[in-house]
């Protein structure tokens, strides 16, 4: 029999310290290279202001098998009451390939998203930073926030967004909530950037939101928002000043216009991408060398994230006697 789970069973079931402790051996195995991740196949979709995508992964130590399938599409929310992102992932077992769960994406997109920004903070942030700032205040913002809370030691964080002031207001009420640490609102773009030592950018912007020259000295930077070719939150100067390291360097060549762009402008080169972050998971390179260096997490968003979280999410649903069994 298979099992099917909604998001609401999954959020029971996930949470996010354990989901970053499983993309820490997620990374660890792309790392051994006991890991099949083939790029992912996306495709634009322009007629319905939208894109898809089908993300295949084989984890073998983990013993995770299977596929999502994502799509992004920007005006679901206004025209059809629908969230803007939408996923479905299927799990197969390894020895038969015989369909073992349909379960639904969209949380486990959100949660992994903001997992391995709060793995890439634990890495790569500076000890004794104790404010993060995250841009943008929508279901990834949360994710980012929770991620960055879990993996460090924050004193308080801010938060802004083009979003209104009540809308605002209740982001930072709800994650103070959840999170244990005090959040507010702050009045711009560069207020937050300023006043971030850690910054974890969770927007749909198209162009630069991001000027270098807010960037301090010593901030660590999760650039999660933008992932595909030609847009961008980041400017030249903040990309060209910081350490990069990627979830997948070949992954962000082809799909970060964070990257893409500057290198289009000959302002930055592949060779100045430090490494990804399966190297400092396994501690073959260290995320960060001096206090002072401004370091830049760039991800697109990996299959194996998917999967490993969702091998997890089956295993607990299977132990605890939830979801819905199913013959096709």
């Amino acid at each position: 029999m298979s099992l099917l789970l909604n998001r609401e069973t999954i959020q029971g079931l996930l949470n996010m310290e354990d989901t970053i402790g499983i993309l820490e051996q997620a990374f660890g195995e792309l790392a051994e290279g006991t890991s099949i991740m083939p790029p992912r196949t996306a495709v634009s979709d322009p007629d319905h202001n939208g894109w898809y995508a089908f993300m295949p992964a084989q984890l073998k130590k983990m013993g995770a098998l299977g596929i999502k399938a994502v799509t992004v599409y920007k005006d679901n929310q206004a025209k059809f009451g629908l969230p803007v992102t939408l996923a479905t992932i299927i799990l197969m077992d390894g020895e038969t390939g015989k369909t073992i769960s349909v379960m639904d994406g969209g949380y486990i997109t959100a949660m992994r998203t903001g997992a391995v920004s709060g793995l890439a903070t634990r890495y790569m942030a500076r000890p004794d930073a104790k404010v993060a700032g995250v841009l943008g205040t929508g279901v990834q913002a949360r994710a980012q926030l929770s991620g960055m809370a879990t993996a460090h030691k924050l004193e308080r964080a801010i938060c802004f967004s083009m979003d209104t002031p009540e809308n605002q207001q209740k982001f930072a009420d709800d994650l103070a909530g959840q999170t244990g640490v005090p959040v507010s609102v702050v009045g711009s773009v560069r207020e937050l950037i300023e006043g971030s030592e850690i910054l974890a950018l969770a927007t749909t912007a198209t162009t630069p939101v991001v000027d270098g020259d807010w960037v301090q000295p010593g901030t660590h930077i999760n650039g999660i928002g933008s992932h595909a070719p030609g847009v961008r939150e980041l400017d030249t100067k903040t990309v060209v000043k910081s350490k990069i390291i990627c979830d997948n360097v070949e992954a962000c060549l082809a799909e970060a216009g964070d990257l893409q762009i500057p290198m289009e402008e000959g302002a930055l080169k592949e060779s100045d991408i430090r490494g990804e972050i399966s190297e400092l998971v396994s501690g073959q390179k260290k995320g960060r060398e001096s206090d002072s260096e401004i370091t830049l997490f760039k991800s697109v968003g990996l299959s194996i994230q998917d999967i490993s979280v969702a091998y997890h999410v089956y295993g607990k649903a299977r132990a605890q006697g939830v979801g819905t069994e199913f013959e096709f």
